[in-house]
Formats: structure tokens, sequence, C-alpha cells
């Protein structure tokens, strides 16, 4: 086996570079950060820690979820593949979403939110010549997207709040505007009195989705499933039974979830899953 060369720190580095470097590491080997424990990692008072994350949440390095630790930001690049719990679901949700799929001929996909970002973790895509791609990896606003509504929606407002009206939120590019945040926390309660949300060319043009939160045995959030559709197609698709084909999918799935003893948490999703 070959020995790996001793790397020596260079004679000209920056201590503010090579503490945000240190984070970053932190970030991507731990999968969450509290602020307290990155200034001691890095010996540092918490108010140069704050400046230091609020530096990596403005480039999209990392995120501030609703606990107010730091995790992944998409810019990090690296999916979740490497959470144990986020191949257990994948695995699990794969053969029902299948089977939706080919019910409705319609891309059915699975996603968990990490703060203000949902990450599309498996797609399977419809057999119509005009359908929905694969979304596998891509990272959208959780405010936009019908499975981060679905999700966000089973909140507590003030972590809503904490998300999106936060300082963090501000700097991240995240806040929602004072006169469309009011709109925002309507549209939350009526997800919650539906039990679904929908997305018409909030996230790209021509697409339309319907959105449900997953649960573990313990009725905790730790996912949501999609279906998504061309625009042009969507009423159709709803009207023939999508909310009631999704429900039955839905049930289905969270007795597999439940069933299985590595079952993911709400703890493990606010703190281990990475964009």
């Amino acid at each position: 086996m070959q020995n790996l060369p001793l790397r020596k720190k260079p004679t000209y580095s920056i201590e503010a570079v090579d503490n945000a470097l240190q984070l970053l590491q932190l970030l991507r080997d731990g999968g969450s950060l509290r602020l307290k424990d990155a200034a001691d990692e890095l010996g540092v008072a918490p108010s140069t820690a704050h400046r230091l994350l609020a530096m990596l949440v403005y480039r999209g390095f990392a995120v501030q979820d609703e606990t107010r630790r730091y995790v992944p930001g998409p810019a990090m690049g690296a999916g979740p593949a490497g959470v144990p719990w986020t191949r257990l679901l994948r695995n699990v949700a794969r053969p029902h979403m299948e089977l939706l799929s080919s019910r409705l001929n319609e891309t059915v996909n699975l996603m968990i939110r990490v703060g203000t970002k949902v990450r599309f973790l498996e797609t399977v895509e419809g057999t119509s010549t005009l359908r929905v791609g694969d979304r596998q990896g891509t990272v959208l606003p959780a405010n936009k997207a019908s499975g981060g509504k679905a999700m966000l929606a089973e909140l507590e407002p003030a972590m809503v709040e904490q998300l999106f009206r936060s300082q963090n939120a501000e700097i991240g590019g995240d806040s929602i505007p004072d006169a469309e945040y009011p709109a925002f926390l309507r549209e939350l309660e009526s997800v919650r009195s539906n039990g679904f949300a929908a997305n018409f060319e909030g996230t790209e043009e021509g697409i339309s989705a319907l959105g449900m939160a997953l649960h573990n045995g313990k009725g905790e959030v730790v996912g949501a499933i999609s279906v998504a559709t061309p625009v042009t197609r969507f009423r159709a698709v709803f009207d023939a039974g999508l909310v009631q084909a999704m429900v039955e999918m839905r049930r289905q799935l969270e007795i597999d979830i439940a069933a299985n003893p590595a079952e993911p948490t709400g703890a493990d999703h606010a703190s281990s899953s990475q964009l």
C-alpha cells in the first residue's frame, strides 16, 4: 500500500481563509454544525465564527436550518448518497414510485428538505414523449417546490419565520419579502388543510407538480413525494384522481418506512441531511 505524502501547511497561509476551509471540512464530514461548535473547533470567538459562516451562507456553501444549525449548501456539490438513511429512503421508496408512475404515466420524485432548500433524491420518469425529465440531484427552493411546501407546512410558524425571515435568510438570498410573506403563510395553511401542495410553474416554466410530505412511524416528516407533469396535462391528471393515487401510494410507503428498524427520524433529518 502506497503511503500518502504528508501535507505541509504553507507559510503564506491566511488565517481567515484557513478557518473558512476548516468549516467547509466540518460541514462536509459532520453534516451539520452549531455556531458554538464551530467557534470551539477553530478556537475563535463566536462572533468571528458567525462572520465566517455568514460568508459561507452568502456563497452558497452552507444553509441554516430551522434549528439554527448550519448544513452543507448547494455549492458544496456533494449529494446525500453517503448518508445511510437517505439510501434507505430511496431503496424503500423506489418500488412505490415506480408503481405510481406506471399508474399515472407521469414523473414521480422523492426529495428531502435541508433548511430552505429541497434536494431531489430519486426520480421515476413517465413514458410519454412529452414528460418531465429526471430531477435527481437537483436543488430547488423549498418555498417554491410542491414537495418543499408540503414539508414546510408541517413546521411551527416560528420555525418557518426563522428559515425565511432571519438575517441568515437575507444573507443567503432566501428571505421572502414583506409583501409576499402573508400570502406564503396563507398558502401553507391551505396546504395543511388540503394535505397536499401545488406548484404551477413556480420552479420551471411549463411544469406543474403536486407534492405530499412523507412521515416515519412517529409521524415526523422525513421527506416528500411529488408528481410532476407538463402544465398542459396537469388538470386532466388531477381530475383523473391524482390526489387519491398519491394518498394511497404514500400510505403504503409510510408503512414500509415505519416497518424498517433503521428508519430516519425527524432529528436525523434536521441534523444529518446534506445537500
